[in-house]
């Protein structure tokens, strides 16, 4: 199966009716149609790489990342459940693709969820309090800057938190659309949101706190 996911070369795809487009591009993707599978990408392949654009900053691997994140989406069609919409799943494909690749480009290795977690005393109070974050002018730049560095920092977590954190704190699905869209219960949401916020303040406090640069 070939296709490119060049935005300047494709002819974009808008349904009248983007529910019925649904259903029938996915009953022709299950018949082996290759021509339903390229209608699909013609379809969400610029919001996609806008995705991939945002994690990345950079055109090219943005539209590596998207290229990868449809590859993996037409060998995984058939395990598609239906439960949330194709764009949805797409829209996870993708984010994980590019956060693999800035993993990967930025040599960042992937850390411990437990080790990223407060430690409290035996009275139970936090024995580690990080440093106050710095107040700064936010400017454009600087807003530019740190939204790379919570990138990097979201591309160090597991599998698991990584993903619920994206969807619900960048991608701003509620928790019913995040549960979803990971085939995972509301709680447990919720349960790997928490401790994924404190994993990403863990690994931005050196940062925030202006002792270091990464």
């Amino acid at each position: 199966m070939a296709f490119s996911v060049s935005s300047m070369e494709m002819v974009p795809y808008i349904p009248d009716d983007p529910v019925a487009a649904e259903a029938e591009i996915l009953a022709g993707i299950r018949r082996g149609d290759d021509a339903a599978f390229n209608l699909l990408v013609r379809w969400h392949c610029g919001r996609m790489y806008a995705v991939a654009k945002r994690i990345l900053r950079d055109d090219a691997e943005a539209q590596d990342a998207t290229q990868e994140a449809f590859t993996m989406a037409y060998k995984a069609i058939a395990r598609f459940d239906g439960r949330s919409k194709l764009s949805t799943w797409l829209h996870r494909i993708t984010v994980n693709a590019a956060l693999m690749r800035l993993r990967k480009t930025k040599r960042l290795r992937e850390v411990s969820i437990e080790d990223t977690q407060p430690k409290f005393d035996d009275t139970g109070h936090r024995r580690d309090v990080g440093p106050a974050w710095k107040q700064t002018a936010q400017d454009e730049a600087l807003a530019t800057e740190r939204a790379g560095k919570v990138h990097e920092a979201i591309a160090q977590l597991p599998d698991s938190y990584r993903e619920v954190i994206m969807l619900r704190d960048i991608q701003q699905l509620d928790t019913d659309q995040t549960a979803e869209a990971l085939g995972i219960k509301s709680g447990a949401v919720k349960t790997r949101l928490h401790r994924a916020r404190l994993a990403l303040r863990e690994l931005l406090d050196p940062y925030m706190a202006g002792e270091a640069t990464w």
